[in-house]
């Protein structure tokens, strides 16, 4: 009987554990997925834009951006002009490093930038 108690227990640390890690790999993944729903950008639309554009018509053909992912985007690239405000993207380029920036000021495209993540 305690043999059998025992087993119960067992199993029932194995199935909670098991659980646990189910969930967290589908929260993971929802975090994967979302990431790259908010950050990549096909580089056609990086070319088709131009400094000067109004900044509402950019971020129109823009995904939202807003990602856990966004600070390590900043990294390594050239400095952020004094007073705009920034967006970053992932290239969906065959290479994925490319990180492509925006950076708005005064309602216009003010910079935009192409460099490899660190």
């Amino acid at each position: 009987m305690a043999q059998r108690k025992v087993w119960f227990i067992g199993c029932g640390v194995v199935l909670v554990i098991g659980v646990g890690l189910l969930a967290a790999l589908a929260f993971g993944a929802s975090k994967v997925l979302d990431m790259a729903d908010k950050t990549l950008l096909d580089p056609k639309v990086y070319e088709a834009v131009r400094v000067g554009d109004a900044e509402s018509e950019v971020r129109a053909k823009l995904p939202s951006g807003d990602s856990f992912v966004k600070d390590a985007l900043k990294e390594g690239g050239p400095a952020e002009p004094a007073g705009s405000t920034c967006a970053w993207y992932v290239s969906t380029s065959s290479s994925a490093d490319d990180v492509l920036r925006f950076c708005f000021k005064d309602g216009k495209l003010a910079e935009k930038a192409q460099y490899r993540m660190k």
